[in-house]
């Protein structure tokens, strides 16, 4: 009997194409649940459902009757906020998933670090501050350097390294303004958009951890490092290369904690996405997310006969056998352009000179002209993506970075 599963996307997302190609691969029929029914009725006509997703109280309700006639064998969400809304389909149809407080653990970075926090795993020292406080008046329970951080966002969206009192103020001022914007705040849940978060810097460099949960047993997909420094003030990621060029040794410890901390958080089943950090003192899990790598990054990554992370994610869900796939010995490389000055995108010059580099598979802008750009930390898009392909992982490395410079960005 065919497999069918529910796929819980937001109308933003860059990966409705690659899980239903995913799903055309593995024999698994698509019902997608959207915040927005008229982006996905196009692609999957008389298969959607269209959910409220800032009222997530609506929810079963409006699933127990759309479900009444039909039979599912998995709920699939993609990001942090549609991997909630998947754990609360799941939970109403009585469907495997891993529990709610444990997701929303996932995705609000306190009670991430709340449950971490007594486990054995390295963990900075953090605390919660109040928004509608003086900032000068928090400043004594402060250790510099420290690094604030919205509990609710992701792609390092509002995250900012400060080193003294003054800059604790300002970027305080700032992540209150980005938090208070009716768009943004709407993404939050209770009361996410009135805290944020603090935690002692850690050192470092970072790497970023790609697996799944087969019943709490942990399987390692992929490690990326990240060979651009991410010492702040801000922290936008921008290269991704893996095989990873650490030692062994060091790749283990790495795996080991995102496991653990994915445990303590009250993971069991699925994708977890984990980023750390490794200094002398070891391995610091700094995030644990129960979805896989975002935006088109995915593309960096294939399996065994040329499978996708998509189809890979839709065939355990289904209950499918994942443990002999092994990602591809290929080495290769995504860029997440960052933004970088404000204005009206015009052009993006250069794209067919920078896809003529040997190694790159794709150049792809996902803003369109047109549109306007906002730098991160405050803006929440990437200009686009670069991916490379090669036998040698500074090879890859090193065809995004030549590509990337015989881009130039026009506007106005």
């Amino acid at each position: 009997m065919q497999k069918s599963v529910l796929l819980v996307l937001p109308s933003s997302t860059y990966r409705t194409r690659a899980f239903m190609y995913g799903a055309a691969a593995e024999g698994v029929e698509l019902v997608v649940a959207s915040d927005h029914r008229q982006a996905m009725s196009a692609l999957v006509p008389d298969t959607t459902l269209a959910l409220n997703f800032r009222k997530p109280a609506t929810i079963p309700a409006r699933v127990r009757e759309f479900a009444a006639n039909r039979r599912f064998d998995a709920v699939v969400g993609v990001d942090d906020n549609s991997v909630y809304i998947a754990a609360l389909i799941a939970e109403t149809l009585g469907l495997p998933h891993n529990p709610l407080p444990a997701v929303m653990a996932a995705r609000n970075k306190l009670k991430m670090r709340e449950r971490i926090a007594p486990m054995a795993i390295n963990s900075p020292a953090f605390q919660k501050l109040p928004l509608k406080k003086n900032p000068k008046r928090l400043l004594k329970s402060l250790n510099f350097p420290c690094v604030l951080k919205p509990l609710f966002l992701s792609a390092s969206r509002g995250v900012t390294r400060v080193d003294t009192p003054e800059e604790f103020i300002a970027a305080f001022e700032s992540l209150k303004k980005l938090i208070s914007d009716p768009d943004v705040a709407a993404r939050a849940y209770d009361d996410e958009a009135k805290y944020i978060l603090v935690e002692d810097y850690i050192p470092g460099i970072e790497v970023a951890v790609e697996g799944l949960l087969l019943d709490g047993e942990f399987k390692s997909l992929a490690i990326f490092d990240k060979p651009d420094p991410l010492e702040g003030p801000h922290f936008i990621e921008t290269i991704y290369v893996t095989p990873s060029r650490l030692p062994g040794y060091v790749q283990r410890e790495v795996i080991h904690a995102a496991h653990q901390a994915a445990l303590a958080i009250g993971l069991r089943n699925g994708p977890v996405h984990a980023e750390a950090r490794i200094n002398e003192e070891g391995v610091w899990v700094v995030e644990v997310a129960a979805r896989s790598i975002g935006g088109l990054c995915s593309r960096a990554l294939r399996f065994t006969h040329q499978m996708s992370l998509e189809a890979l994610i839709l065939r355990q869900a289904t209950g499918g056998d994942v443990q002999a796939i092994q990602r591809e010995r290929q080495a290769s490389a995504v860029m997440m352009m960052p933004v970088l000055d404000s204005g009206i995108l015009k052009e993006v010059q250069g794209i067919p000179e920078a896809a003529a580099v040997e190694g790159i598979e794709d150049v792809l802008i996902t803003i369109p002209y047109g549109q306007s750009l906002l730098p991160m930390p405050v803006g929440g898009r990437y200009l686009g993506f670069i991916f490379a392909r090669a036998e040698q992982p500074e090879d890859a490395e090193a065809a995004i970075r030549e590509a990337f410079s015989r881009l130039k960005v026009i506007t106005e």
